[in-house]
């Protein structure tokens, strides 16, 4: 990705550099926040006090310029887009008195440090939204990855602010071509978004200790690629609007199962193994029932047709392995120490499993 050439490359006192309190990795309870939330958050959340012993040590990599525009209401300061943890390290080593947290490990560091940076390499932009498909590359599809609720939030922004007018589908083909990703996974990832921005709205349904920092947006975007989890909440891909029809109770129903602990275990998880249960699950009325009622994903599984066709695909899958095995068994010079106890082993099974198919068919035996 290439960045227009008029814009400009030079080094800016760090007095004039102010930190993007509207930055998408923060989380959204502390944007819009002043400078010490923000150096605050940066110190517990991020390995600043890391990257300052670097800068202290080996002084600011003039590779890893900043991204910044100018601020518009404070003539002769910049607004760091891409950057701020660099800043908030530089701006502690010359002022530690800046944090409220963690002081006497940065009073130590900035004692250690052999450098202190005063001007800051910076390529200026004259508008935010110049940079931004250019963080969306590097952030999202390029090699310095954010954390997903930090992407979602990054493209969310980008579609309110460049593709407003412009309909929900092809603004995702525009923005995937933009950043170097697939359409269907931007469409999952801003439909997460606003599925995230309603459950917060509302508290995170007050489920104890679950915020910003702790929500797993993985957990819906990669349950929008199951189709009966998508018609559960109501979500349709092939709709402009994809959340029209969203039922929120539901909504609050899923986040509860993922999210509300009890004996410090959660209902389901969100990985892809529990992820398929859960959809299989929902597409059963039977087991959906079993489930809501408590029992768990592992028994409720158990009720959905799928089982049934797991257990006929590894009984065809073990016979064509044998089939195989017949094929090789007359052209081998040896056979392996332990062949019989293991054919008697499956053979036991066979009989084991044909005795309890036998079992089943008596006791549905009306006569």
């Amino acid at each position: 990705m290439v960045m227009a050439t008029e814009n400009k490359f030079r080094k800016i006192s760090r007095d004039n550099l102010k930190l993007d309190i509207l930055n998408p990795r923060l989380p959204k309870s502390k944007q819009g926040k002043d400078e010490a939330e923000v150096i605050k958050f940066m110190l517990l959340e991020s390995a600043t006090l890391e990257l300052m012993m670097a800068i202290g040590e080996n002084n600011f990599f003039e590779g890893e310029q900043l991204l910044v525009v100018p601020d518009k209401d404070d003539v002769g300061k910049f607004i760091v887009v891409e950057g701020n943890r660099r800043l908030t390290a530089v701006k502690l080593l010359s002022n530690p008195e800046l944090s409220v947290v963690k002081k006497d490990a940065i009073k130590r560091i900035c004692e250690e440090a052999e450098h202190k940076p005063k001007e800051i390499p910076c390529l200026i932009f004259s508008e935010k939204e110049e940079i931004l498909k250019y963080l969306g590359f590097r952030h999202i599809t390029g090699i310095k990855s954010w954390r997903l609720l930090e992407k979602g939030r990054y493209l969310y922004d980008l579609k309110q602010t460049e593709y407003n007018d412009v309909p929900f589908l092809q603004a995702c083909r525009e923005i995937a071509k933009s950043i170097g990703s697939s359409s269907s996974y931007i469409r999952r990832l801003l439909t997460g978004v606003e599925l995230y921005n309603k459950i917060e709205d509302v508290d995170f349904y007050s489920i104890d200790g679950l915020n910003d920092t702790r929500f797993h947006l993985n957990y819906y975007t990669d349950a929008l690629n199951k189709e009966h989890i998508r018609t559960f909440l109501g979500v349709d891909f092939n709709s402009e609007l994809p959340l029209e029809n969203l039922n929120e109770d539901k909504l609050k129903e899923i986040t509860h199962w993922w999210f509300k602990e009890t004996e410090g275990k959660s209902r389901v998880l969100g990985d892809s193994k529990s992820l398929k249960m859960l959809d299989a699950v929902i597409n059963s009325s039977v087991a959906l029932e079993a489930f809501r009622g408590g029992a768990s994903i592992d028994h409720s599984y158990e009720l959905t047709d799928d089982l049934e066709l797991l257990f006929k695909n590894e009984v065809e899958k073990s016979l064509r392995s044998l089939e195989q095995a017949d094929i090789y068994s007359n052209k081998i010079d040896k056979f392996y120490t332990g062949l019989y106890d293991d054919l008697k082993s499956i053979n036991d099974l066979a009989k084991k499993i044909k005795n309890y198919q036998q079992q089943r068919e008596r006791d549905n035996d009306d006569f």
